[in-house]
């Protein structure tokens, strides 16, 4: 299996980058293959614009997504947009591993997923949930927050971690048509001592060591809609 890890933490010595290295030492200690996104290491720019086409198809109106597809169509995508693409491509395991920021991803992923998941590669038309176009692939999404895990819940102060991560889980890779595994969250991890950090960065490993035993999350499936996306009676 082919894994490519897209981390998106500033510190190398933080306990969120520990947790991507010892998911890569188990990956490839049971033979795959493990590629790196490091985008903090890259310096990855994070903001889409104009500036990410040379060959405009139309040079007086950005629709961004529309101009994806003819840089895509024209090979102009630029070379930082295109190595991460072909990445994602490469991969059959696509693991997103970041530090939670305001109930959200940080910048730097959130525009990573932004100006690499193309329209027409990713997604389009009606190819979307299980008809998207990476269809096949897996994700999972692994991260670190500063919140009790009594704090996420239905009843819980914050509600429940899924719902809040819902444009990621569903409306990004869910959309695309990965098959997503449920999230991996490292609650509290700045206030503990390290021998219960000890514990969860065991239960890291064992969630990696065993991830095709791991459910799966639900998505719409199309044939389930008429061709208006009203749902079938």
């Amino acid at each position: 299996m082919n894994i490519l890890i897209v981390h998106a933490h500033p510190e190398p010595q933080s306990f969120c980058s520990a947790m991507g290295r010892e998911m890569a030492r188990v990956w490839q200690s049971q033979g795959h293959t493990v590629e790196w996104s490091d985008l903090y290491a890259q310096g990855f720019n994070p903001v889409s614009g104009p500036n990410d086409f040379t060959q405009r198809a139309n040079p007086d109106y950005l629709v961004y997504a529309l101009e994806q597809r003819n840089a895509v169509k024209t090979n102009s995508l630029p070379a930082d947009i295109a190595s991460e693409v072909d990445k994602v491509k490469r991969c059959d395991l696509l693991v997103l591993n970041f530090p939670l920021y305001w109930f959200s991803v940080p910048a730097i992923l959130k525009g990573w997923i932004d100006r690499v998941f193309l329209s027409g590669v990713f997604y389009g038309g009606r190819t979307f949930y299980d008809r998207g176009l990476m269809a096949g692939k897996r994700a999972w999404v692994t991260f670190t927050l500063g919140g009790r895990s009594n704090m996420f819940g239905e009843e819980a102060v914050h509600g429940d971690i899924q719902t809040m991560l819902r444009p990621l889980l569903r409306g990004t890779l869910g959309y695309c048509g990965f098959t997503v595994h449920e999230p991996f969250a490292a609650y509290h991890v700045p206030y503990l001592p390290e021998a219960e950090r000890n514990s969860i960065m065991a239960d890291c490993v064992q969630a990696a060591e065993t991830l095709e035993d791991r459910p799966v999350l639900r998505f719409p499936k199309l044939e389930q809609f008429d061709s208006d996306m009203n749902p079938l009676k």
